[in-house]
């Protein structure tokens, strides 16, 4: 019987070797990725059935990705492994498409029955977060910060992350000037008025690491 396939996407290196050992002896490690960028690029590929995905990811942040997967690799399961205990981080990657949401503080055993818990289709969120959450999404659902878009997300973790006009462009295959609108549309809707404001916000609603 072939053993579940699992992708792991986060940019630190001890956490990704220490996921390797942890999950060998059960999966199939199929590969690694330290951005989101990276992931969607080799999911087709790799088909994982599951990726294990971190928040705070540099060129497109975890949240983000998990919508973008639901396209590119539909059939693979999503368990979003972080540090971020704030029960708004699990309801927006719920929404977003993840299927389990796990604190990088949990004992390792929690990992794994996680992972087996989306392979039969459950949904599985940490211990330590209130299982609410899934409650109040079902009856209502969560509104993503400032309903941003997909791009101006996009963007906007970008620019937080300190590139370029330019730099943005050739990421995202888009001229300058269509970067210089979103990001004056940004400003414009969230009332803010400078780089640093827009940082700040991308850093407060979980778009980029502080």
């Amino acid at each position: 019987m072939n053993r579940p396939r699992i992708l792991i996407a986060d940019d630190h290196v001890l956490v990704v070797e220490g996921l390797r050992k942890l999950l060998e002896d059960e999966f199939d490690v199929v590969g690694t990725v330290d951005n989101g960028r990276a992931l969607l690029a080799v999911v087709a590929r790799l088909k994982p059935d599951v990726i294990l995905v971190d928040v705070s990811m540099p060129l497109l942040n975890g949240i983000d990705a998990c919508a973008r997967l639901r396209v590119l690799a539909s059939s693979s399961r999503i368990v979003v492994l972080t540090m971020h205990a704030d029960p708004s981080y699990a309801a927006a990657a719920f929404e977003a498409g993840a299927a389990g949401y796990v604190l990088k503080g949990s004992a390792t055993s929690e990992l794994v029955r996680a992972i087996r818990a989306v392979l039969r289709g459950q949904r599985y969120i940490a211990r330590a977060l209130p299982t609410s959450i899934l409650t109040r999404m079902r009856l209502r659902g969560e509104a993503r910060p400032g309903h941003l878009t997909p791009r101006q997300r996009e963007v906007l973790q970008l620019v937080a992350e300190g590139r370029t006009a330019k730099q943005i462009a050739t990421l995202l295959q888009i001229s300058v000037k269509t970067v210089e609108f979103h990001k004056a549309r940004l400003m414009d809707h969230l009332e803010l008025r400078s780089t640093a404001a827009l940082t700040r916000y991308a850093v407060q609603h979980g778009i980029v690491a502080s």
